[in-house]
């Protein structure tokens, strides 16, 4: 399949370098070799491979070359430094796109050596906007059955999903996290991810985790620090600007793989909910200027709302999900009433949509469909 952000990526190609970043495994390297069918000549480069190293110290590829792909070159000692020397000094005709698993916009603060020379796009699992944008078809249910990574997503049979999932996190665990970082009690953070898979969509106490784990709260809070670099989990934040102060300064922990989440059906659609919410901010951000983050509400009183996507400091709605109940959350009435932040309740199951003292209760998979991407 092809996903939406190709043109984007060959648009910024003609400017720039690109930087692709994303989870393992959700679809970078397909993109890439796809978007290196659009030129007449290119080469594919992988740090993770002996022979690739070697021709990428030596910059040993042919000036011709129209479009390279560096991938997992963040893993390389003085990585920033390297790619800015080769973006400097390449033929004019050269592309140079870099993909990695981790988050290259902070790894080592990418912006000091490469400030200006490059476009970042962050390629999330496939989501119903996109799909409804590339033809592809689904059902919400298969989402939350299968999650958003295109392999299980696309596999004809549930149980290759099912193994698909249990050698991802075998990769993400023992190798991905080793490679990242040095650990020398890897069986901590597993225990760590483990409990995280637990508390999807409730405030996470690090001291609470630490106590399960037998490890120190700042240790806990590295762990986690190591699977958000990594597009294992993000974190949702409470939002407090022009509003009062939150009760608790924890944040809520999702995971990038649905399919990970040991929960009712209910706590996997809220996480798929923020999976979509996550990848519309950071699609508005990458290709609009927009700067837009997503956070959570919560007062001292303990009102509180699963979500705002926030725009430039300022909320621009508030999302409240619900698996049947169609009743207005009193969370969302609080917050709507009291700061006039425009509101919606969505609902999986929901026979009728309407506008009720001026929330909108929406069906589910319809205000999934209508974000950007």
């Amino acid at each position: 399949m092809q996903r939406f952000q190709k043109q984007a990526i060959l648009h910024d190609l003609q400017k720039k370098m690109v930087l692709l970043a994303g989870p393992r495994q959700v679809g970078k390297t397909t993109l890439s070799r796809a978007i290196a069918q659009e030129f007449s000549t290119s080469v594919y480069l992988s740090y993770d491979r002996s022979e690739d190293r070697k021709i990428i110290r030596e910059e040993s590829w042919l000036p011709s070359v129209e479009f390279i792909i560096f991938d997992e070159i963040h893993k390389m000692e003085e990585w920033k430094n390297y790619l800015k020397g080769v973006y400097d000094t390449k033929p004019a005709h050269q592309k140079i796109l870099v993909t990695g698993s981790a988050r290259l916009e902070i790894f080592n603060q990418v912006g000091d050596s490469l400030a200006g020379r490059y476009f970042l796009h962050r390629l999330m699992p496939l989501s119903p906007a996109e799909c409804d944008k590339v033809d592809v078809s689904y059902t919400l249910d298969r989402f939350l059955e299968r999650g958003g990574f295109p392999e299980p997503f696309l596999a004809q049979d549930a149980i290759d999903a099912d193994r698909w999932r249990l050698q991802y996190v075998e990769s993400l665990l023992r190798v991905d996290v080793l490679d990242f970082e040095n650990i020398r009690h890897l069986n901590a953070i597993r225990l760590v991810f483990e409990l995280l898979r637990e508390r999807v969509g409730s405030p996470v106490s690090y001291s609470s985790i630490a106590e399960d784990v037998a490890i120190s709260p700042h240790t806990v809070k590295h762990y986690i620090e190591i699977l958000e670099a990594l597009y294992i989990v993000f974190r949702v934040t409470p939002f407090s600007n022009n509003i009062a102060r939150s009760l608790l300064k924890e944040p809520k922990i999702y995971f990038f793989d649905v399919g990970l989440v040991k929960g009712n059906e209910g706590i996997r659609f809220e996480n798929f909910v923020a999976t979509c919410l996550l990848k519309h901010a950071l699609a508005k951000t990458d290709y609009l200027a927009q700067k837009y983050s997503l956070q959570y509400l919560r007062t001292k009183e303990g009102h509180e709302v699963d979500f705002a996507l926030v725009r430039d400091k300022q909320v621009e709605i508030m999302i409240e999900v619900k698996q049947r109940d169609h009743a207005i959350h009193h969370g969302l009435r609080y917050f709507h009433d009291k700061y006039q932040l425009p509101a919606v309740q969505i609902v999986k199951e929901l026979k009728q949509e309407k506008v009720e003292k001026g929330i909108e209760i929406i069906q589910g998979l319809n205000f999934l469909k209508s974000l950007y991407l």
